[in-house]
């Protein structure tokens, strides 16, 4: 604005001095004077076509053809201002008493283009090594004028920024401007069109002298496009820019919200700001660019989120830091890719992991450090509550760290890390307390078998574009301890008890008080060795391996039907279970059971001949019973030999006879 009002400036003085040039020279000298008075303050070459018709009372004016303005040396985009025509009048009685009124400014079909260079300079600076007599603090020294009216007629009005190749277009510009006072307020109503949605602007700087010369001064604003609204009421100024005060806006219409700040439309999760996003709170622009809410209110598609927000530029890349607190949050499965078949719930089971590429590219626009207390937290797949969480993100790796989180339940706690800097890898490191694992499984998993309450630890590692990628790329290890549960859709005691694996499907369960087991991840696949599960009926052992990323098990249990009053004996017979989640294939090994009866036959025979051995051999206490038999058969040679040397002794001494 400052710029324009600048230029505007230069050209009514040039009008008080072509109406004076007139009574001496004439009028196509005088736009030669004109143009060349222009430069040489401006540095710019102004263009005026058709010559130039003056008037001289009771206003003072000129009106000119087409007119043409100059763009910086550096830009490639053509002149920076192109008009059918301009009217300026000044009212020739206040000009006698001193005052410049402008009583009419006008541009018809006006093209104006600003850019910001590579290197941050705008093409609306003048002096200095832009060229051209004016200086930044010249506004001080121009002579105060006012403004009846000033007019755009049929515009268009483009932004240009080559650092960030940020591009905006206006069409359909019709502006009008008034300043009665010079120390008073400058009035500014604008309506055009950007990508098709209207754009209204309303703007009252209460303080004209002090914006223009560089200061701050109370200004409203308010203003529209598409179905967005903004009112902002505060201070603000130009030199630098900056502005403080209250801020209300709903941004309705997220997409024309986005072609006017010259940005693509974002891709907010539903919940999340997907249909509508609207933000009050005290607001601060500072001149380095950064960005201050406080008391503020952030709504969602519906949900509220309070606190403070500080947004700084940055050396590489923007910074967000925040603390937030909401109540219910609800955020769609769609956060972390997209719904769809095999993303949650009970499609994984049938449909699998989803190949679709996830786009982490987002963590890469800004660095944030954020605080969140939420009532509760609706993830689509997951339901938390009550949360509080941190989350910083670092050069697109983003830790999420839970200390205090409600889910299932019971609570979780540790750190979730998404790490896009070279492809995209999560990991962590959770623990879950007194988590009821049926609907926690049925949610992430759409596994809905496993019925309990009890602790998990989990530390895992997985990298890939999608979630198959990842399944199938996992390691890490964990622990699992439940209380009392079942296992539904299995009857492991009627299975053994009978024999016969068609105990499974509806109305069929294991029924245990307690299930223990550690595991190991590599390549997608869970290894455990030691599953323990004791019930009131059975207990049984386990291991075996568990597909993460292809959804299969081969896992073997050897339970055992306990038949003893005291939870002792009872048959038991191993079990092999294969095959998909989904549909999994259950089996008797009944040629292990042989193989361990042969062996348990074998070992109670030999221990059956070692006591048989033992009692013949007179085994002495603390003797083995290898060194009772070699015992036994030294005495056996020992009294064979005796008694054939006494007999050969009686020969030799004829006592035979």
């Amino acid at each position: 604005m400052r710029w324009l009002l600048r230029i505007l400036g230069v050209l009514a003085a040039l009008v008080v001095l072509g109406a004076v040039a007139l009574l001496l020279i004439p009028s196509d000298r005088v736009a030669a004077l004109a143009v060349q008075q222009f430069e040489k303050a401006t540095g710019r070459q102004l263009t005026i076509e058709g010559g130039v018709t003056p008037t001289l009372w009771p206003v003072l004016g000129v009106e000119t053809g087409r007119i043409e303005i100059s763009n910086a040396a550096w830009s490639e985009d053509g002149p920076m201002l192109v008009a059918d025509a301009m009217a300026i009048g000044i009212d020739a009685n206040a000009l006698w008493g001193g005052e410049v009124r402008i009583t009419g400014l006008e541009l018809t079909r006006p093209e104006i283009l600003i850019e910001q260079g590579e290197e941050g300079v705008g093409n609306w600076v003048f002096g200095g090594a832009q060229g051209g007599t004016a200086t930044a603090d010249m506004a001080g020294a121009d002579t105060p004028f006012t403004l009846d009216l000033g007019v755009i007629r049929d515009g268009s009005i483009g932004y240009i920024d080559h650092a960030t190749g940020r591009a905006v277009q206006l069409t359909g510009v019709n502006l009008e401007a008034r300043l009665a006072d010079y120390e008073g307020p400058l009035e500014v109503a604008l309506t055009a069109e950007t990508a098709g949605q209207p754009v209204t602007v309303e703007l009252s700087l209460g303080e004209f002298r002090t914006a223009y010369e560089g200061g701050v001064s109370p200004v409203t604003l308010q203003a529209g496009v598409g179905a967005a609204e903004m009112s902002f009421e505060g201070r603000a100024g130009l030199m630098p820019a900056g502005a403080e005060g209250r801020l209300e806006a709903d941004l309705a219409d997220l997409a024309a919200v986005s072609a006017l700040l010259g940005m693509d439309r974002p891709d907010l999760p539903q919940g999340f700001g997907a249909r509508n996003v609207a933000v009050a709170g005290d607001v601060t622009l500072t001149g380095a660019g950064s960005v201050h809410l406080r008391e503020g209110r952030i709504v969602l598609d519906g949900t509220a989120i309070t606190g403070d927000l500080d947004l700084t530029p940055g050396e590489a890349r923007p910074k967000l830091v925040a603390r937030l607190a909401t109540g219910d949050l609800a955020i769609a499965e769609n956060v972390a890719g997209g719904s769809g078949a095999g993303e949650g719930g009970g499609d994984v089971a049938t449909a699998g992991w989803s190949d679709r590429p996830i786009d982490v590219s987002a963590l890469g626009v800004m660095d944030a450090e954020l605080s969140l207390r939420a009532a509760s937290l609706d993830l689509g797949a997951v339901k938390l509550g009550p949360v509080a969480a941190s989350v910083t993100v670092d050069r697109a790796r983003a830790v999420v760290t839970l200390s205090d989180v409600g889910a299932y339940g019971g609570t979780v706690a540790g750190q979730f890390v998404v790490n896009g800097r070279q492809g995209l890898s999560v990991g962590g490191d959770l623990a879950f307390r007194e988590i009821s694992l049926q609907p926690m499984l049925s949610d992430l998993m759409g596994y809905e078998r496993l019925i309990g309450t009890g602790d998990l630890t989990l530390d895992f590692l997985g990298a890939g574009n999608s979630v198959a990628a990842i399944m199938r790329s996992l390691s890490g290890s964990g622990v699992v301890n439940l209380g009392r549960g079942e296992i539904l859709g299995l009857d492991i005691p009627g299975m053994i008890l009978r024999l016969d694996t068609g105990y499974v499907g509806e109305g069929q369960s294991t029924v245990f008080d307690s299930l223990s087991a550690s595991f190991d991840i590599d390549g997608g696949d869970l290894f455990n060795r030691d599953l323990l599960l004791a019930g009131p009926l059975i207990r049984a052992e386990g291991a075996g391996r568990i597909g993460l990323g292809a959804r299969d098990l081969e896992y073997r249990i050897r339970p055992v039907a306990l038949s003893g009053a005291d939870g002792t004996g009872g048959i038991g017979v191993p079990l092999w279970i294969t095959g998909s989640w989904a549909a999994p294939s259950f089996a008797l090994d009944l040629e292990a059971l042989a193989q361990e009866n042969l062996k348990d036959d074998a070992k109670a025979l030999e221990d059956d001949l070692k006591a048989k051995a033992a009692a013949e051999l007179e085994q002495q206490e603390g003797e083995s019973l290898e060194d009772a038999a070699k015992r036994k058969l030294e005495e056996q040679l020992n009294q064979e030999l005796g008694e054939g040397a006494g007999g050969l002794l009686l020969d030799l001494l004829g006592g035979g006879n």
